[in-house]
């Protein structure tokens, strides 16, 4: 098999393994997060209803002009801080972090460090 095939493999299967754990929880909603190399973006889930609560993107552009580039933890910090700023908009205090098939680590680290500093409990 194809190198590229195995990692990808791995990666859904990395995936489904975080996001089962998480999933059919009505009171606390889901902080899905997707990284990229040049971009960095998350989403408020509701998983009862299957809609999108908030979201924030180094692609917004009120988020666009205080961000050079999008894909460092700089970025990242400053997204958390916006997701946290529209979760509290929206009345929410609480989340649980999905992470994807990513390490809880570097920008994700960063994300959700800032998240927390700006009053989201994870």
């Amino acid at each position: 098999m194809d190198k590229n095939k195995q990692l990808q493999k791995k990666r859904l299967r990395r995936r489904n393994h975080v996001r089962n754990r998480l999933r059919g929880d009505n009171t606390l909603p889901r902080l899905s997060v997707h990284r990229s190399l040049k971009h960095f973006s998350c989403q408020l889930i509701d998983d009862s209803s299957g809609k999108t609560l908030a979201s924030a993107s180094t692609r917004d552009k009120a988020l666009r002009e205080s961000i050079k580039a999008g894909g460092n933890c700089d970025a990242a910090a400053e997204i958390g801080k916006a997701i946290a700023e529209k979760a509290s908009a929206a009345g929410i205090s609480e989340v649980k972090l999905d992470r994807g098939h990513n390490k809880y680590h570097g920008r994700v680290k960063a994300f959700a460090d800032a998240a927390r500093e700006s009053g989201l409990k994870l």
